[in-house]
């Protein structure tokens, strides 16, 4: 199991992944989560989106350098393979992202009622930082500071 860079032949299947993995939201939300009306195209020609594949694409994750910063701007997995701790090791991965283009920083944020998905975060080292309306939708805005390379045990 792998990750790699996605290419254009993954387009559907990050795009079938996103679907299912945020439709349960919108009754929660009352709108759609950003993620589901993002251009996957777009973002994989732009080298953004990350795919965890074994056999097939089971998870993925897009990521957008930023001054200072690494945005998770959308980390998913098929709900048949979660549970698993594959968006564990998508977030692993971006830490691994964000250090290796000298940032000190990953950043995300998730919809204030997706309340399950706070405390996913929480309990892997992100803190809140804020809070904002984007789109109509509550954000909660999420940062984990990481220390570097040779601090680590």
């Amino acid at each position: 199991m792998g990750i790699r860079l996605a290419e254009a032949v993954d387009q559907d299947a990050v795009e079938a992944i996103v679907k299912v993995a945020y439709d349960p939201w919108i009754p929660v939300i009352g709108v759609e989560p950003l993620p589901l009306v993002a251009d996957y195209g777009e973002l994989i020609s732009e080298g953004r989106v990350y795919v965890l594949e074994y056999d097939e694409v089971d998870g993925l994750i897009v990521l957008v350098p930023e001054n200072g910063t690494l945005l998770v701007e959308n980390v998913a997995v098929r709900p048949d393979r979660q549970g698993r701790g594959l968006g564990h090791r998508l977030l692993a991965f971006a830490e691994f992202r964000a250090r290796s283009l000298g940032l000190p920083a990953v950043r995300l944020y998730t919809n204030e009622k997706m309340t399950s998905n706070i405390g996913l975060y929480e309990s892997l080292g992100y803190r809140q930082t804020g809070r904002e309306s984007i789109d109509g939708r509550s954000a909660v805005h999420m940062r984990k500071d990481l220390r570097p390379e040779f601090d680590r045990v």
